[in-house]
């Protein structure tokens, strides 16, 4: 993906609604980066496809595993004084609001913001972070951290198949999924990797719900004539079962098969009793071998040349004779080849049915996120020691191997932020803001909202999730910070929320 690094040269200027909230900017010249993701709309019809493709019944985005730290036990971190904001404070009303309501402590309703950030990060692994929908002018913004937006280590470079997905939940969109267009972030972060401006805006195209996502059985004919999702799995079945199926199909079927890891002593297809055996081989040996019904050591086309996605650890593991490639979009993929037979049942130890299925091919347009979701407002150069509502998705262990959340659902927690900055001088942080909680990895990326209205599910995003302490030294996290939101934070902000992405689909 080409880079794309423009920090801006003059003032950045606010239009129409924002105008009045971002007056309050002290800087003038703020440095913001910013970078193309999916371009136009097939290239994000493509990376909505790559998330929703079903693989053996589950889609990527069930696949994914949270955001992991190099290290697992965050260093303890430092206290310094207090922070000097850079101007005046200044807000963002968030979607929807029309008065202001008190937070209550109890029985905590969820934002519908919130979800679930999925990209492929530079060593091609499918990972997720947490973010929420923000507003903006023309509701497509999305507010997460920036190490869930740019790959830390790897020249900073924006991270692949970047796609939002609020209420997610065990594989289901049910707004859809919403790609990313351009990624906002300061450019301290995206050149230095400063995480004290670890926070990222990114545009996103409107949602879309592509496929079923339910698998239909079909028949050999229906799946080899189908355009779209499809697979196929095998299972083993006993000699009997076999036997029935052949007798129902009649010669030679393409759902039953034995395997034979060598053919010692095969026969004529018209042969008593003979069992149609499948052997695998190298790709090359498949190209050259011929085809046709009833040949033994034809091409077996139905079994052969369907790649099936692998892991990474997976992928170098094997060592069989099926063709190892990683494709176009980074996927680690392995396809197997076979050549038919027949053979004596004597010669036979497994059989094996294949079962073939289709995943119905359309795309609709969700609309825009913040008119299914809501948009959280937007506020910087507040004072700290205020009380605050972080959300997330939490799914790592702490330290020690306490595993206290499991990612499925998103989760809240709540409390005053410090006076005080925390610094860390291993993670490139002098003046984050610290809240006290036991959220683990997996939540970062989420917001922190003040003025949090329990019942309209509105707040304020005033930071993001960025980093996990252990204050107490007892190998449980038991901190989560975030960078200062102030008025540079307000100007990336600013130039992200006034960008158009549009629909993918075609009208």
């Amino acid at each position: 993906m080409k880079r794309i690094l423009l920090p801006a040269g003059g003032a950045i200027l606010a239009t129409g609604m924002l105008a009045a909230g971002l007056a309050g900017t002290a800087n003038a010249n703020p440095d913001w980066a910013f970078d193309t993701m999916a371009k136009d709309a097939p290239a994000a019809v493509d990376v909505a496809n790559f998330w929703l493709e079903v693989n053996d019944k589950t889609n990527r985005l069930a696949q994914a595993t949270p955001y992991t730290w190099e290290t697992k036990a965050t260093p303890t971190m430092s206290v310094g004084g207090g922070y000097t904001p850079d101007g005046k404070p200044g807000t963002v009303a968030p979607i929807g609001e029309e008065k202001k309501t008190a937070a209550k402590i109890k029985n905590i309703n969820l934002p519908k913001t919130i979800g679930k950030v999925f990209f492929v990060d530079a060593d091609k692994n499918l990972k997720w972070c947490s973010g929420t929908s923000i507003q903006s002018k023309y509701r497509n913004l999305v507010s997460t951290a920036g190490h869930c937006v740019y790959d830390e280590g790897k020249n900073a470079s924006v991270a692949d198949n970047w796609v939002f997905v609020p209420a997610y939940y065990q594989g289901k969109t049910p707004y859809g999924i919403f790609v990313g267009k351009t990624a906002y972030t300061h450019y301290d972060f995206s050149v230095f990797e400063d995480k004290d401006k670890d926070y990222a805006f990114v545009t996103v195209y409107n949602g879309v719900q592509i496929g079923g996502g339910n698998p239909k059985v079909a028949t050999k004919a229906e799946y080899d004539a189908f355009v779209g999702a499809k697979f196929s799995k095998d299972t083993a079945i006993s000699p009997e079962e076999y036997q029935k199926t052949v007798d129902l199909h009649g010669g030679e079927t393409s759902d039953a098969w034995a395997k034979a890891e060598t053919i010692k002593d095969p026969v004529g297809s018209n042969y008593p009793g003979a069992v149609l055996a499948l052997q695998e081989v190298t790709k090359d040996v498949y190209d050259k071998a011929p085809t046709g019904n009833g040949v033994s050591g034809a091409k077996a086309d139905w079994a052969s040349g369907k790649p099936v996605y692998v892991t990474k650890s997976e992928y170098d593991a094997y060592a069989g004779p099926g063709y190892k490639k990683i494709d176009e979009k980074g996927n680690f993929t392995i396809t197997k080849y076979f050549l038919k037979y027949w053979v004596k049942k004597t010669d036979v130890k497994s059989y094996y049915k294949t079962t073939f299925y289709v995943v119905a091919d359309f795309i609709k347009d969700t609309g825009a996120l913040g008119d299914n979701v809501g948009g959280q407002g937007f506020t910087w150069n507040q004072k700290t020691g205020q009380t605050v509502f972080a959300f997330g998705y939490p799914a790592d262990a702490h330290p020690d191997g306490n595993k206290a959340y499991t990612g499925v659902t998103p989760k809240w927690t709540y409390g005053k932020t410090s006076g005080k900055v925390y610094v860390s001088a291993a993670d490139k942080v002098e003046e984050h803001v610290g809240l006290k909680s036991s959220f683990t990895p997996g939540a970062d990326g989420g917001p922190w909202l003040v003025k949090y209205s329990n019942a309209k599910r509105l707040g304020y995003v005033n930071g993001v999730t960025s980093l996990f302490g252990d204050q107490d030294k007892n190998n449980r996290y038991d901190l989560i910070t975030s960078p200062y939101f102030d008025g540079e934070t307000a100007a990336i902000y600013n130039k992200a929320a006034a960008v158009w992405s549009g629909s993918i689909v075609k009208k």
